[in-house]
């Protein structure tokens, strides 16, 4: 099965309200070029030196996630073109591309991550952190971010009930923050979760966007 092929079955199982985000890391630009031209337009991608020639080489309308660990050295590379950070962990981080979208006179969408999983390894807030964060009012004076939602990955088991829980509170602690701080905002709205793995637990765990790599690309290419 081709990768047209693939995105076809994936999207016609999917829910209306579920994106599929295409991760492209370590995958080259013939392979993108081919999930492009079968209409795929959201694609994924975790170090910055990879994004780069990447957005310079393919289509413009292109709507590049930086979806890993992004240190704050590096947001004024991406700031310029990415559509969205799902992968804000810090308080410092957010306050950098914050910065660097002033500078430019754009707003950035972004998403807080959550530390859901039993590794110590995955970064992200906890769920104390991200309240806090949220509540004391600092992401207000951030005018320059758009804060759209929750980003988390669950931890990397075969156990699915464990899988489902660590989904189903991030799903309920979205609604929650939602509930009682983003009520009146029309682009919160975004709960990323769920990759090849895992992401049909995701969807019904409340997911709105899907990170998908292998489940569509197959084993990662040789850039």
């Amino acid at each position: 099965m081709d990768i047209a092929e693939k995105l076809f079955q994936l999207e016609s199982e999917l829910p209306e309200n579920v994106r599929l985000l295409a991760v492209s890391k370590f995958h080259s630009e013939s392979v993108i070029m081919e999930a492009y031209n079968a209409g795929q337009r959201i694609f994924g991608e975790n170090r910055v030196q990879e994004l780069l020639p990447k957005h310079e080489h393919l289509p413009e309308d292109i709507e590049w996630h930086f979806i890993g660990h992004l240190q704050a050295n590096k947001v004024k590379y991406i700031a310029p073109f990415i559509h969205t950070i799902q992968s804000i962990d810090s308080l410092k981080l957010a306050e950098t591309v914050n910065r660097e979208a002033s500078k430019l006179n754009r707003k950035i969408r972004v998403l807080l991550q959550i530390h859901i999983a039993q590794e110590e390894q995955k970064f992200g807030f906890s769920y104390e952190e991200a309240e806090d964060l949220i509540k004391n009012g600092a992401l207000n004076l951030m005018t320059n971010l758009d804060v759209s939602g929750l980003m988390g990955m669950a931890t990397l088991t075969d156990d699915q009930t464990q899988i489902r829980d660590e989904f189903n509170r991030l799903h309920r602690f979205f609604q929650q923050i939602k509930a009682d701080y983003f009520a009146n905002s029309s682009s919160f709205k975004e709960l990323s979760i769920g990759m090849s793995d895992d992401y049909q637990i995701a969807v019904k765990e409340g997911s709105t966007m899907i990170r998908l790599g292998s489940k569509l690309f197959g084993s990662r290419s040789v850039l």
